[in-house]
């Protein structure tokens, strides 16, 4: 881990020294690429340099410990205990930021939630599970664009489909593709009893031309009127759009907005992120099961949450986690999940980290 470290402190100083080189910064695009290195990179050498300087102090105070002087003695003890508890801490913190980044981890993020079993409890709940993730992106300042929808007559939604913008947003969100599960009593039932209604989220990174081309030639495009609750038309015109890549059968459509491209705009954006999101998986698939646990299945039919209305309970069933405080998660307070779900799955990566240089030694040596 030292001499990696090492490489990347090299390194780092070789972008310094190319930031002041007066032909890369009237370079803008090359100027601009090493900023965002530099950046990267800060972080890591910033914590190896506090850990390099932490060494050579405990071996400093390692060596008083030698002195004859009883008062110097005791002093150099306390120190080592400290610097050795700073030590674990600095060398524990590196190894977290060595674990490889995901680099949709910046990206927005296109989520899609669709209501399951349970009729219209689940649109209903669908609805919450959407103002969830409205007020949530609310509180870290990141913009919601509506991508499609479809209502149901009481309140609920179907489905919808939104863009979360913002710096950061798919590391936030990405674990939460999966089936949440609501157990309340209907308003509609009259008995009291308690039902258990689905709804599935999917949670994809937003993908640009770069991450995903497509050729115009492999999209076959259809329009038709746009609408509403209960099949009545809402537009008197062929604004709403339909598009099917025809190279893997996905379909999209859209009708939200009152322009056919609009509409189409905003269907191939959802287009492009599905596409990635496939590419990702079937990436997943190729993976060893090891690998895989590392960032979590992705599986969108994976029970990950349960919402109990009667015990104003959640409890995330990847990580064992029960929180009693459901409105709290459901008026947007996400962090208490979230910051869990990510230092497990953190966990689980520097756990693998550290075994797989164990296992590739292993199938050498066989």
């Amino acid at each position: 881990m030292f001499d990696k470290l090492t490489g990347i402190e090299e390194r780092f100083l070789e972008i310094e020294s190319r930031l002041s080189d007066s032909k890369v910064v009237q370079d803008r695009e090359a100027y601009q690429k090493y900023m965002r290195e530099h950046a990267d990179l800060s972080k890591i050498v910033s914590v190896f340099r506090e850990y390099k300087k932490n060494l050579t102090d405990l071996e400093d105070s390692r060596e008083l410990l030698k002195d004859g002087d009883p008062d110097i003695k005791a002093l150099a003890r306390d120190e080592v205990e400290i610097l050795e508890e700073q030590q674990e801490r600095l060398e524990l913190e590196l190894k977290k930021l060595l674990i490889p980044k995901d680099p949709n981890d910046e990206k927005n993020v296109m989520v899609e939630i669709r209501a399951g079993t349970g009729g219209e409890e689940a649109g209903l709940f669908a609805a919450d599970l959407f103002r969830m993730y409205n007020r949530y992106a609310e509180t870290n300042r990141w913009q919601v664009e509506i991508m499609n929808h479809h209502p149901t007559g009481v309140g609920g939604l179907k489905e919808v489909i939104a863009l979360i913008k913002g710096k950061g947003a798919f590391s936030r969100l990405k674990y939460e593709s999966g089936t949440h599960r609501v157990q309340r009593v209907p308003e509609t039932e009259t008995q009291g009893r308690i039902h258990t209604s689905a709804v599935t989220v999917a949670v994809l990174p937003e993908a640009e031309d770069v991450d995903v081309h497509i050729e115009p030639n492999e999209v076959k495009v259809d329009v038709y009127r746009s609408t509403g609750p209960g099949g009545q038309s809402v537009n008197t015109t062929d604004s709403a759009v339909r598009l099917t890549h025809l190279p893997t059968g996905l379909v999209v459509t859209c009708q939200d907005e009152k322009s056919q491209l609009k509409n189409k705009n905003k269907a191939m954006r959802v287009l492009r992120a599905r596409l990635l999101d496939r590419m990702m998986q079937e990436q997943q698939e190729k993976r060893s099961e090891e690998r895989k646990s590392q960032i979590g299945s992705g599986d969108r039919s994976e029970r990950i949450r349960t919402y109990n209305f009667p015990q104003g309970r959640v409890t995330d069933h990847r990580i064992g986690l029960t929180l009693y405080k459901l409105e709290a998660v459901l008026q947007g307070e996400l962090d208490a999940v979230v910051d869990e779900l990510i230092t497990y799955y953190q966990a689980q990566a520097l756990k693998n980290a550290e075994t797989e240089p164990n296992r590739r030694a292993a199938m050498d040596h066989s």
